[in-house]
């Protein structure tokens, strides 16, 4: 029976061709899905089980996956004329949807669905937007639950229901130690894999989730007033979709620039051995006309920062060679590469079958003379969770766990100088970081890297911490991130430090461009790049890190970090063993970015939430903590390399 879930009906807005290739073993599909690794990374199971505890009572229909037989159970609880019910279903003409929590008194129904996001209850241009529209972050969350409620009304036609979310409250804060580790994640064979600690609402302190009424807002949606699919209502959307899945028929879709860049549908060459065959070929076969030959053509998908791209697409324009400056809305720079030159340049690079870097070198040579030796590079890692870990802290409030602190002397010495790590199960570590950070740091006046904004934002985020807090060094710790950062733009408090952290993606991105990269400005493509672009790091790095005269703090003097495999060097964190078995950081990176979290560093940011449950083993704890500490020791290796590349390339 093909029914239209509301996972395929998301999955139909985002790409109505895609409904034809989805649950088909036959077609490559490169969406990672592991359960207990999305429950380490997200922590949406936590909250439906904390959300759960606030409706107490309730009934949890959790029977398998047999549609006619979930959809029955729930009409036998609904008969009662006061229920809660968790996972309630509701089957109907081919649509079937199930709903987090249900409260039905009478023929009076809330619909609770419960996300692990995070909303400001203070903000009411949360979900519509100051011109009336949807915001684009929360329509996929908007329509979803308008799916749930049209359905529960077919359903039930007689019931007045009202439709709310229960999300991450930013303006809560946690007012016990540990309410995550009160939901310890598992891997039973539960939906959830949650064993909930203790089941007393009120032994876990004051609520840091918030319900909001969005019944207005759902019935705009069902009601037409905001279209769904392009030039469709949500009715007329909801019938395209569940005709063309029911009746398993391609949709014939115009392509979707957005959705076709992320297509998952497309064979791999891991998968190609499996005899798959590709959704994404087939459509563009069919819906283009594209041969086989205009599949090796460079196309528009890979541009970086295409902001164009659906416009350009409905335009026919999909091919590079297709494209002029105007397309890209060109704008040039007087001291750096502008976005769209940069696009211009990866272009070109690409028709031409260029793979030599392309580099501003009087302007790079000018931005480095400014830099004082010695040169600090610095990562950090960090973690956010929807559950605080610790009492005084609010959902999605950032943990700063490790650093890693690489030195490059005048002289050209490289020493791994520093580092630190705090995984300890309910310890808070940020004023333990930003101590150590401080007393590493003060050692030299020279300049401090960071690669991308990322450390930045944490920096301020525990300055905001440090004043609301009662430590007896606040002062002294909050002076010191003054010295090395700046504001975020809404900040009440100004300050841009002496020595204000260099951003060498900032420095890439205006000087620098290696077509190596496919466009992505990610360290980790940045890297690869490198490696396989200069021969002076190629001949450094293949030699052991005691021969170099490298030092490390978590590896021996007989490592080498560079290897070549079938003329290719491999990439340095390939050769590192994984946090998880079967599982790549790039792998991880690639699920967490799914889960619209963050996307560089997630492997540590899943083992640090998985370290924070004490049934972890001891020994296995140990070997986490010794491969985040060499995770994260590359990552500031990896801006040294960079950096060493960047010298050769203006000498």
């Amino acid at each position: 029976m093909r029914l239209l879930t509301k996972s395929r009906f998301k999955l139909g807005i985002e790409c109505p061709n895609k409904l034809y290739y989805t649950r088909k073993p036959e077609y490559a599909n490169n969406k990672l899905e592991n359960p207990f690794l999305e429950r380490l990374a997200k922590g949406g199971f936590q909250v439906e089980e904390h959300a759960r505890m606030h409706y107490p009572g309730g009934v949890l229909i959790d029977d398998g996956y047999d549609y006619d037989h979930l959809a029955e159970r729930t009409r036998e609880l609904l008969q009662q004329e006061d229920v809660i019910i968790y996972e309630a279903a509701f089957l109907h003409d081919g649509l079937f949807i199930r709903t987090d929590i249900l409260v039905k008194k009478g023929d009076y129904v809330k619909l609770i669905e419960v996300k692990s996001k995070s909303f400001d209850p203070n903000d009411q241009y949360t979900f519509i937007g100051k011109k009336g529209g949807l915001k684009s972050t929360w329509k996929s969350y908007l329509y979803d639950i308008s799916f749930q409620k049209y359905v529960m009304q077919l359903c039930n036609p007689h019931w007045k229901i009202d439709s709310y979310f229960m999300l991450a409250d930013k303006s809560k804060v946690a007012s016990i130690d540990g309410l995550n580790q009160n939901f310890k994640i598992s891997n039973d064979d539960s939906r959830t894999g949650i064993h909930v600690v203790n089941h007393d609402l009120n032994q876990l302190g004051d609520s840091v989730l918030g319900t909001t009424n969005m019944s207005g807002v759902v019935s705009a949606i069902i009601e037409g007033v905001h279209d769904v699919l392009p030039h469709k209502s949500f009715l007329e959307s909801l019938e395209y979709l569940k005709q063309h899945y029911v009746d398993d028929t391609f949709a014939s879709a115009t392509p979707i620039f957005s959705a076709c860049k992320t297509c998952e549908f497309k064979i791999k060459s891991e998968v190609t051995d499996r005899g798959q065959r590709s959704g994404f070929k087939e459509c563009f076969t069919g819906q283009l006309g594209w041969s086989e030959a205009d599949f090796e053509k460079p196309n528009t998908l890979d541009i970086w920062d295409f902001r164009r791209g659906n416009t350009c697409m409905q335009e026919g324009k999909v091919f590079k060679e297709d494209l002029s400056l105007d397309d890209l809305g060109h704008k040039e720079a007087d001291d750096h590469i502008s976005r769209t030159e940069r696009q211009w340049i990866q272009i070109q690079k690409d028709l031409n079958q260029d793979d030599t870097p392309y580099i501003l070198k009087d302007e790079l040579q000018e931005e480095m003379n400014t830099w004082q030796f010695p040169l600090n590079m610095i990562d950090f890692e960090t973690c956010t969770v929807a559950l605080p870990f610790h009492k005084g802290m609010k959902p999605y409030e950032s943990i700063a766990f490790q650093y890693s602190h690489h030195i490059i002397h005048g002289d050209g010495r490289v020493e791994h100088q520093s580092e630190f790590i705090n995984v300890e199960p309910g310890v808070f570590p940020n004023f333990d970081f930003i101590r150590s950070l401080r007393d590493n740091l003060s050692k030299n006046q020279g300049s401090i890297f960071m690669y991308s904004s990322h450390e930045n934002t944490i920096l301020n985020a525990i300055y905001s911490q440090l004043l609301d807090s009662d430590q007896s060094d606040k002062l002294e710790l909050m002076a010191f991130i003054e010295t090395i950062s700046h504001n975020k733009q809404d900040s009440a408090i100004k300050w841009k430090g002496d020595r204000d952290m260099i951003d060498l993606l900032d420095v890439v991105k205006r000087y620098y461009y290696n077509p190596h990269t496919r466009g992505s400005n990610s360290l980790k493509y940045v890297l690869p790049a490198v490696l396989n672009t200069d021969p002076k790091i190629q001949n450094k790095y293949s030699q052991t890190i005691g021969s170099i005269g490298l030092s490390s703090k978590n590896f021996e003097k007989d490592h080498i970090w560079l290897r070549q495999e079938n003329d290719e060097w491999i990439n340095p964190y390939k050769i590192l063993p994984p946090l998880y078995q079967e599982w790549s950081e790039e792998e991880l990176d690639k699920l967490v970015t799914q889960l619209d979290l963050v996307g560089d560093g997630s492997a540590a940011m899943t083992a640090y939430a998985q370290l924070q449950f004490t049934e972890v083993h001891a020994t296995e704890r140990e070997e986490i903590k010794k491969a985040l500490l060499r995770y994260c020791e590359l990552d500031t290796l990896a801006m040294v390399m960079l950096y060493e590349h960047l010298v050769n390339i203006v000498s």
